[in-house]
């Protein structure tokens, strides 16, 4: 049995084959509606996975051609019966029910596991014949994401406080994401941590190494370029390596970036009803006071600025991290500045979401000491002065 699956994101793609494949099933995959018109009419499918949010072809002949057009194209232009099978984080009504109006078998919305995919598709046309599964692969409940998301995780000397499991197996069990580590210059054996975690993960993992640190600012920032060169991406964002945020607060901040019109999903260490938010006292107190002034300095009132989980657009990432930053720490404040500068005050507001999580713990190793958090008063002044 022939399965032909379109979809732009190589993310998503490379998954969803390679699932196919161990259940039996002959694959052929294409990243545009272009190649997929192609193979349609060379492979001949049995069934057609299609996403619907496909960016526009160039070329003359389908200029316009989108997802709903390659059903047009199925079921008008070859009058042809094919089963199709839609699966997309596209979730307009009018769009679902024109798709089901034009013939199509069956609309999935993502988020989705790899296993409801194959339970659908087996009810369409059915499971390959003569084909022994093995025990290990009859269920697969990893998710398929609605967006790709890529995070940088910036690593300096993390060698005996990475998690390597937890990256592990988020990585593996949230298809759609890809994590980038930044070794910044590391002097301990932090990149052949990464470089061994790496190997278990190849397509959702990646290490961009520094080979000179330059600081944390500088990390995140060449990630995030990294990152922006990847079209499949639609949101990149940064975490820290220690997952003091953890992974569910991280894709709870995506989840709302997802659902609303908020350019930047920042994390915020806001005690809160729930929440199982610890600090050191005395950082507690330092927190409160550098906040304080950073605020002063912004003329917005954000409550937690350096939190180091936070989501944006891709078109934002592009944008705000192109320079280098005038600090080493302080970037978050430096970002915010520049997008107050670029957009104005007004209209940054509303771009700008700050989301209290639900988890935070100050793990024990952490870079920033109290001397440290002295210091940090003189580099707001000089962020004052600089964007002034």
């Amino acid at each position: 049995m022939k399965i032909l699956a379109i979809d732009d994101q190589q993310l998503i793609l490379l998954s969803v084959e390679k699932r196919l494949t161990e259940l039996g099933y002959e694959v052929r995959t294409a990243v545009s509606i272009e190649t997929g018109i192609k193979l349609y009419d060379s492979f001949k499918p049995d069934l057609v996975l299609l996403d619907m949010n496909m960016p526009e072809m160039s070329g003359t002949e389908l200029v316009s051609c989108t997802g709903t057009e390659l059903v047009k194209y199925i079921r008008v232009f070859m009058n042809n019966d094919t089963p199709i099978l839609v699966m997309s984080g596209n979730t307009d009504e009018a769009l679902i029910i024109e798709n089901f109006d034009l013939g199509v078998n069956d609309y999935m919305k993502k988020p989705l596991s790899l296993d409801e995919m194959a339970a659908r598709i087996k009810r369409i046309i059915g499971a390959p014949e003569n084909k022994e599964l093995n025990e290990a692969k009859k269920s697969d409940t990893r998710m398929l994401q609605k967006n790709c998301v890529g995070v940088v995780i910036p690593c300096y000397n993390e060698e005996e406080r990475l998690l390597s499991n937890e990256f592990k197996d988020f990585a593996h069990k949230n298809l759609g994401y890809h994590l980038c580590f930044v070794n910044d210059g590391s002097t301990d054996n932090t990149l052949a941590v990464l470089e061994k975690l790496k190997e278990e993960n190849p397509q959702n993992i990646s290490i961009y190494n520094c080979k000179q640190n330059g600081g944390k600012a500088e990390a995140v920032r060449q990630g995030i370029l990294h990152l922006v060169k990847d079209a499949q991406l639609d949101y990149i964002g940064f975490l820290d390596a220690d997952l003091s945020t953890d992974f569910r607060d991280f894709d709870d901040l995506v989840k709302t970036i997802e659902s609303s019109d908020f350019k930047i999903v920042s994390g915020s260490r806001i005690s809160r009803m729930g929440a199982d938010i610890t600090k050191e006292s005395a950082r507690k107190i330092i927190s409160m006071t550098i906040n304080l002034i950073i605020q002063t300095i912004l003329g917005m009132p954000f409550k937690d600025t350096q939190c180091g989980a936070k989501v944006m657009d891709r078109e934002i990432a592009s944008k705000m991290f192109n320079k280098k930053f005038v600090t080493k720490w302080l970037f978050d404040v430096e970002l915010f500045m520049r997008m107050k500068k670029y957009f104005g005050k007004t209209e940054v507001k509303k771009m700008i979401c700050e989301q209290p999580l639900k988890r935070w713990i100050h793990a024990d190793g952490s870079k920033l000491s109290i001397k440290d958090s002295v210091k940090i008063v003189g580099q707001l002044a000089q962020i004052a002065i600089h964007y002034r």
